[in-house]
């Protein structure tokens, strides 16, 4: 078994353990909430942070950042081909389906993937920051322009400062900040984020298995746009990524691993945040999430398995 297998193993055992003891009752539904939070704007941010301070610059915003967008402009063009061309979607429906199809849960879990499998946390920055800087902004404008959304108009100004107020987006650009300028970080400032850091892993693992054993079968719909979104964001978007990096950019074997499993990532929660939250397509987002995290996990394995 490979080192990159072992590691993904380990994960998959904490994320089972969260599972077990939300079946055991020792921790409840609100207690993934809380876990969830914690991460969230806690540990994780102290993750991001202290990874991209002393990460290289130029290896995290190379590939990883590359494959990432040509594979996000495939699974788009072709979602947006079918629901609008095919299926007449209205707007807000093809927006959501866009995100569900290719916003990847590069906080909660990707974090977790670089650090412990890739063993570079700061793999995922770009990821993370592209994401909350430009692509959700522009989906916000888009559904709060849409008479078929939330029916609520927003400001541009909160449009564009709503990514700021993102821990992860914060963290990750005071990082870039301390990276970029090589800002000395003193050792008795950075023992406590530390400490936090490696919280971050564990803590967001077991918070991910306790949300899959609250029992949410009735959530799931696999009707023909939820069922477009899962293929794509599962399947095409890993290949795609594969696919640039192997014949575009030239890699291979173990370079190839880190843009198509990162590609891989299941759909984020945060789409179905904002589904709610525009009052549209909230069965597309609910099951696209829970459906692409189902089947991510032995995706991910594999594909560790294949160029690890």
């Amino acid at each position: 078994m490979s080192a990159v297998v072992g590691a993904f193993v380990a994960l998959i055992a904490v994320a089972l353990l969260g599972y077990l003891v939300g079946l055991a009752g020792v921790l409840k539904a609100q207690d993934e909430l809380v876990l969830s939070r914690v991460a969230f704007f806690v540990a994780t941010p102290a993750l991001l942070f202290t990874t991209v301070a002393r990460a290289d610059l130029h290896s995290i915003f190379s590939v990883v950042l590359v494959t990432n967008l040509a594979s996000l402009v495939v699974v788009q063009v072709v979602f947006l081909l079918v629901a609008v061309l095919l299926w007449r979607r209205s707007r807000s429906e093809v927006t959501v389906g866009v995100l569900a199809s290719s916003y990847v849960n590069a906080g909660n879990l990707g974090v977790p993937i670089a650090a412990y499998v890739l063993g570079n946390g700061a793999l995922v920055a770009p990821i993370v920051l592209f994401q909350l800087l430009v692509f959700a902004p522009v989906a916000f404008a888009i559904l709060d322009g849409d008479r078929q959304g939330s029916g609520r108009r927003v400001q541009w100004r909160a449009v564009l400062t709503r990514p700021l107020r993102n821990p992860l987006t914060v963290a990750s650009l005071l990082g870039l900040l301390v990276a970029a300028f090589d800002v000395p970080l003193p050792t008795l400032m950075m023992r406590p984020i530390d400490l936090l850091a490696a919280a971050a892993v564990p803590v967001a693992l077991i918070a991910y298995g306790l949300s899959l054993s609250s029992g949410t079968k009735d959530s799931i719909t696999l009707e023909r746009d939820v069922v477009l979104a899962v293929v794509l964001k599962t399947v095409l978007q890993p290949l795609a990524a594969y696919a640039v990096g192997r014949w575009v950019l030239g890699l291979d074997g173990a370079a190839l691993l880190a843009p198509t499993l990162l590609a891989a990532l299941p759909t984020a929660q945060n789409v179905y945040v904002y589904a709610v939250h525009y009052r549209t397509s909230r069965t597309l987002a609910r099951s696209a999430v829970l459906l692409s995290t189902l089947i991510s996990i032995p995706l991910m394995t594999a594909i560790a398995g294949v160029l690890g």
